[in-house]
């Protein structure tokens, strides 16, 4: 692979890396807020949502997880 190329895909590496950082705040902001719902009302629509929602952003991250990890393997 020749300079510039490794170059563009070291740039996106780090433009992945600092969005799967973002995503993973993101991701552990919902799970506080899940985690403090109200036992009572665990089970409830609100609860299901921001469930989803956590599941969501963890499937989001680790795709990303691979989409660094396949950049980096492109670039040795």
């Amino acid at each position: 692979m020749n300079n510039p190329r490794r170059k563009a895909l070291q740039a996106l590496y780090d433009q992945l890396t600092e969005i799967k950082d973002q995503l993973d705040e993101i991701r552990d902001e919902e799970e506080v807020y899940r985690d403090n719902i109200p036992e009572n009302l665990q089970g409830s629509e609100r609860y299901e949502k921001a469930e989803a929602a956590c599941d969501s952003l963890y499937e989001a991250a680790s795709h990303l997880d691979d989409a660094i990890d396949n950049i980096e393997s492109a670039t040795e």
